[in-house]
């Protein structure tokens, strides 16, 4: 992982973000990171957070944000707002996601009995696709075996599941933030993303966004990905000074100086 001084950012016309712990400090959605968004909205760039936040949040994120649309749950859909129309993009059909959350239940009973400290995150109602459960949130944060056993729970069942800084997130499927980009390429920007690597950046900051870490040219860690450095088999290329949204004011004062 380089310093983000060394990073060459003139080609780049779209950012991808994490949100929990890349944007925010903690919990806390800041002016400054916040106005680093309204920054380069204003300049022109299309910015596309992605989170394992729930659908919910990801209405009211693209209505009311800055951002050119809003991939959540892990992947599992995007929305994007524009011309007063709400476009919903979903990896799997209403029958199908109802034939998983009756699984998710099995789930989140095995894991509360055997990681009581554990809680489902107060965000779940507002959830559509996958399950999430709090580890460091509202409660602990929990050891690195307690996270395991959560993790190790929903591969029991057949799950898929990805720990973020705060919550374990599991879904029945194969998709993922990078494979959601990749279908938002498409739709909504025209183009494969192998042919926008140059002009794409990634901006994260947990073992969650190793996939996209790794397939990113341009990959950017916010300083507090460094408490995972051990854990990454494919860290970001660059990494910031300062932790959260205040790593992420550095990556837009990085690009916005390089149209100077």
């Amino acid at each position: 992982m380089q310093p983000i001084e060394k990073w060459i950012s003139s080609s780049i016309k779209s950012i991808f973000c994490d949100i929990d712990d890349t944007l925010t400090n903690d919990g806390k959605l800041r002016p400054e990171a916040y106005q680093a968004l309204w920054d380069l909205f204003d300049a022109g760039y299309n910015i596309i957070p992605i989170t394992g936040r729930p659908a919910g949040w990801c209405e009211m994120i693209a209505r009311f944000w800055p951002v050119h649309g809003v991939i959540g749950e892990n992947g599992g859909l995007y929305f994007r707002h524009n011309k007063n129309h709400m476009k919903r993009a979903y990896k799997k059909s209403e029958d199908e996601l109802r034939e998983d959350n009756i699984k998710l239940q099995q789930i989140k009973a095995d894991v509360l009995k055997a990681v009581p400290d554990s809680a489902v995150a107060s965000d779940q109602f507002c959830r559509q696709i996958d399950l999430a459960i709090d580890f460091a949130e509202d409660v602990g944060p929990l050891s690195k075996s307690s996270i395991q056993k959560i993790v190790d729970i929903f591969h029991h069942h057949g799950a898929t599941a990805k720990v973020s800084s705060i919550h374990v997130n599991g879904w029945f499927g194969q998709h993922n933030k990078l494979s959601m980009c990749e279908q938002y390429c498409r739709d909504e920007l025209g183009q494969d993303m192998t042919r926008l690597q140059d002009s794409i950046c990634f901006v994260g900051d947990s073992p969650n966004d190793e996939p996209m870490f790794g397939y990113f040219e341009n990959s950017i860690g916010v300083a507090n990905v460094m408490e995972f450095k051990d854990d990454l088999k494919s860290p970001p290329k660059f990494v910031t000074n300062n932790k959260g949204g205040f790593g992420f004011v550095e990556v837009a004062h990085q690009i916005l100086g390089s149209q100077n």
